[in-house]
């Protein structure tokens, strides 16, 4: 297997041990869907892949902004934000980023039994379009979970969580609809169409891109000066204002509840400049982010 140097900024990944994969393989629950590696790319510019030896590996990539491309066989496929694609075993392949706009990616590489069925409908790119209804930001938590799990140990416990929680996770977008509309039917009456509640839910659902004023008015259908003042009006703040501190609210959660040094941290909230996002975090929070850090060890 041809693996890609390390060195994108804010990257992380882990490969579970050969031992460890061995144990999933015979074990009854484990082995019905199981994952041998996971990893988080920002920004993977020049990242590329090309297996001309076959892997055993089904590899998951969802990709959550920018643009690439994947190759099987002799056919091609672009790949843009919110879409994913599921690549099948035992099958050369080729992917990479976008030279020009490259992505950011989240992707697994994973086995089991039933492995097959979740391929069957992502052979081909999958739309997840951020809606009123969306939860791309509880799915993406929800991938955070499975991998600060296996950061932890390589315990029984740990794998099999893993492997319950990926079989959710897949699930979220195998059965979009039912994955949406289940949240909501537990809220009876959340007005999610009102302009401004619809304008926070998206910045939530887009924290980790970087997106100016124009980007967000224009996604939600308003002219800039209509979306700007009827946001101010009804928050006392201007939507970049807002978005930045909604940005701020989960790089703190990330220093609060997961290993992430500083420099991954700004990437998963959309800022490339780690000396930006430190000015940004004390302007909210009146600390730098070490301090905070070091605060909330105390």
């Amino acid at each position: 297997m041809i693996r890609q140097k390390d060195g994108f900024e804010g990257e992380r990944a882990i490969v579970i041990p050969i031992y460890s994969v061995q144990e999933m393989e015979i074990h009854p629950l484990a082995s019905v869907l199981y994952i041998t590696d996971i990893g988080y790319y920002p920004h993977a510019l020049h990242h590329y892949r090309e297996r001309n030896e076959p892997i055993s590996q089904y590899v998951f990539i969802y990709c959550v902004s920018g643009a690439g491309w994947y190759r099987i066989g002799d056919v091609t496929y672009e790949v843009h934000e919110n879409q994913y694609f599921i690549l099948p075993p035992h099958v050369p392949h080729a992917y990479g980023s976008d030279e020009h706009n490259p992505w950011t990616i989240y992707w697994v590489h994973f086995k089991g039994k039933i492995a097959s069925c979740f391929m069957d409908t992502a052979m081909t790119p999958r739309d997840v379009k951020p809606t009123a209804h969306s939860r791309i930001h509880d799915r993406i938590a929800l991938f955070e979970e499975i991998f600060h799990v296996l950061e932890m140990g390589y315990s029984r416990e740990n794998l099999l969580y893993a492997c319950t929680a990926f079989y959710h996770f897949l699930g979220t977008l195998t059965y979009l609809q039912s994955y949406r509309a289940a949240a909501y039917r537990m809220v009876p009456g959340e007005e999610v169409d009102d302009m401004v509640s619809a304008a926070i839910h998206f910045m939530k659902e887009n924290i980790e891109k970087r997106m100016p004023l124009e980007e967000i008015a224009r996604r939600l259908g308003y002219s800039v000066s209509y979306f700007s003042m009827r946001f101010k009006h009804d928050t006392g703040y201007s939507p970049i204002t807002y978005f930045n501190q909604l940005k701020i609210q989960r790089a703190c959660e990330l220093l609060d509840f997961s290993p992430m040094r500083v420099n991954q941290i700004c990437y998963k909230i959309g800022i490339d400049d780690p000396y930006y996002f430190t000015r940004l975090f004390k302007q909210v929070m009146g600390v730098s982010p070490m301090q905070y850090k070091k605060q909330k060890k105390g």
